[in-house]
């Protein structure tokens, strides 16, 4: 009957923590030089939702039905719909200790709201419309939760992350996550749990914001800047965090340090819908004088083979024939005319003409089964190094300003996992990890037993 407990760091990134900043970070240092650690791959698409629930239900995107933070929940044009709670068909780690008897602490791990009951206590995460809300189970647990987080009270996320504000910014995440931790050490000690489970989401909002100026490899870095040590200030701010819950967590708990996928510099975007008018295959009623979204109402879907999603990574969805209300591209054609289409979308060169490298999945061969309205191709642009651009308008197939605000990181394939367990002492760096052992070590160490159909064992 063993304790876990879990500090998940959104973004947290394996070239920062593990190489560039490790020697000035003791604490992390500590962990990796008498546990074990190691890059830790992500699911696929990497980020955040779907690849906490993830891991914490051992299940992948296709089998949640989950590939982003909006989904198609039908097949009309207009059924874009945001990933929260509800959309959460399985069991995740809590669950399973709830079910057993075991006492939780659910902290602002993404896709928790609205709360669900748990054995325990549980505040949700940033897909939290605001602290009006109800944001908590119980209910009555926002007073105390405002109480320990000091000062003005609990942050659930900062606002508006993309912001030429760099001050402010810098200023919000860093006291948005001193008062989670807050938060965190006091139930860690005033509370009885056996399974506590938290995600910071601070390391992705300062990857977003502050990537060129810390990077000298970034196309938009200027030396000399303001904020050149703004990520490594961060980070030495978790190590501190992470230093004092090492000293209060027991030696018997197991503690796993984790990220749900990385960052990398961010080049720019392609225009994914640009591009697919460009082709023939999307029309529209009127091409845009500025920059602006697609519409489902603008597009002529009569006329209409292809259409595509932007993000960290692109969504194109084919209108087919007796599936789509519209659909044009019949069954007999869809895999001829999907497998081309997967061919020119990797062919496509970056503003220079030379090759991006883009990497280009069918769900399928991705997943173990397929549930819900996947897209019918994912496409890593430049295997991530450009996002894909939704909107019309930019008269160009590239673009280097995002068009939902200034970002200068897009996400990577690995995060970080390290842990402080009898199990692992003294194994030093792991290999292969990937994110789907997280759930069956949790259970593994609380004498749980296993869910059987998982892809992979404990650890």
């Amino acid at each position: 009957m063993g304790r876990v407990f879990v500090l998940g760091l959104d973004c947290l990134t394996p070239q920062l923590l593990f190489e560039e900043y490790r020697a000035r970070l003791p604490h992390f240092s500590a962990l990796m030089a008498e546990g074990a650690w190691g890059r830790l791959r992500s699911c696929d698409p990497p980020i955040t939702v779907p690849a906490w629930t993830c891991m914490f239900t051992g299940r992948d995107p296709g089998e949640l039905g989950l590939y982003g933070f909006r989904n198609r929940v039908d097949r009309r044009y207009d059924s874009l719909a945001i990933a929260d709670s509800r959309a959460v068909r399985h069991k995740r780690a809590w669950d399973y200790a709830s079910e057993a008897g075991r006492d939780v602490v659910v902290l602002g791990v993404p896709q928790t709201y609205p709360p669900a009951p748990v054995r325990g206590v549980l505040v949700a995460d940033f897909l939290t419309p605001s602290k009006q809300s109800i944001f908590t189970y119980p209910a009555v647990l926002r007073d105390e939760l405002d109480r320990l987080a000091g000062d003005d009270g609990y942050i659930i996320d900062v606002e508006n992350f993309r912001t030429d504000d760099k001050r402010a910014l810098y200023d919000a995440v860093v006291t948005m996550t001193r008062r989670r931790f807050r938060v965190a050490r006091a139930w860690a000690t005033g509370r009885r749990w056996d399974l506590f489970c938290m995600v910071e989401m601070g390391p992705d909002r300062m990857h977003h914001g502050f990537w060129r100026y810390c990077d000298p490899r970034h196309r938009l870095h200027e030396p000399g800047n303001p904020f050149v040590g703004a990520l490594l200030d961060y980070y030495r701010l978790l190590d501190d965090e992470l230093g004092a819950l090492l000293a209060i967590l027991p030696a018997d708990v197991t503690l796993l340090v984790v990220s749900d996928h990385g960052a990398r510099a961010m080049v720019g975007g392609v225009c994914i819908n640009e591009w697919l008018s460009r082709e023939g295959l999307l029309r529209v009623r009127r091409y845009p004088a500025g920059v602006a979204p697609l519409k489902p109402e603008d597009v002529i879907w009569s006329e209409t083979r292809a259409w595509g999603e932007g993000g960290y990574y692109g969504r194109v969805f084919i209108n087919v024939a007796g599936r789509e209300p519209e659909g044009t591209v019949s069954p007999a054609e869809y895999e001829r005319f999907r497998d081309d289409l997967a061919v020119r979308l990797a062919a496509i060169p970056d503003h220079l003409g030379a090759p991006l490298g883009t990497v280009v999945h069918r769900p399928e061969r991705l997943y173990r089964r397929v549930e819900g309205v996947p897209p019918d191709l994912l496409v890593y642009f430049g295997d991530l190094a450009w996002r894909s651009v939704g909107s019309l308008g930019h008269g160009a197939l590239h673009t280097f300003s995002n068009d939902t605000g200034p970002d200068d990181a897009n996400h990577d394939h690995h995060g970080i996992f390290l842990a402080r367990d009898a199990r692992l002492a003294g194994r030093g760096e792991l290999h292969g990890l990937t994110l789907y052992r997280l759930l069956p070590t949790i259970l593994d160490r609380l004498g749980l037993p296993p869910v059987p159909d998982l892809p992979d064992g404990p650890l």
